[in-house]
This record gives structure tokens, C-alpha cells and sequence, in this order.
């Protein structure tokens, strides 16, 4: 995971260790540089249920991912917010 001391805004990706999308978003952060948090869904508990109250409607993959408290989507759109 990839952390920095300033308050520059980061990513979150709520995902799971089976996931090769989870995986793949983590991979760009990292080769990015960019400062991310990763939160396993399955080790935290967390519901699909509870996934879909944070991200605001029904989701049913993983990832789901956030750049500070703006909600991105999932791994493609993960790229394209990267090459914006």
C-alpha cells in the first residue's frame, strides 16, 4: 500500500484477493505513484450490501473505487480518471 505524509487526496479500493480487477487497480496505483488505501471487503466484513450504502446504489463487483469522497467505478474507470 502506498502512503504519503502530506494531505494529498487518495484513492480507496474496496475489493477482495480473488479479484484480478482489485488486483490489476492496485497494480496501477502503485506503478502510478499515486497514494491509495486498499480495503479487502472480505477481511473488514463487509457486506455487498454495506459496499452499496458507501458507494450510494446497488453494486455486485469488486472494485469499487473512490478519489477522496468522489465515487470513480471500477478498474476501467480507475484508467480513465488516471489519464484525465
Amino acid at each position: 500500500m502506498s502512503n504519503t505524509s502530506t494531505t494529498t487526496t487518495r484513492y480507496t479500493v474496496f475489493g477482495h484477493q480473488q479479484c484480478g480487477f482489485c488486483r490489476r487497480a492496485k497494480q496501477l496505483l502503485e506503478e502510478q505513484q499515486l497514494p491509495f488505501r486498499y480495503i479487502d471487503i472480505h477481511e473488514e466484513g463487509i457486506s455487498k450490501a454495506d459496499l452499496s450504502k458507501t458507494v450510494g446504489h446497488e453494486v455486485t463487483t469488486v472494485p469499487q473505487i473512490f478519489y477522496g469522497q468522489s465515487y470513480v467505478g471500477g478498474f476501467e474507470a480507475l484508467e480513465n480518471h488516471i489519464a484525465a
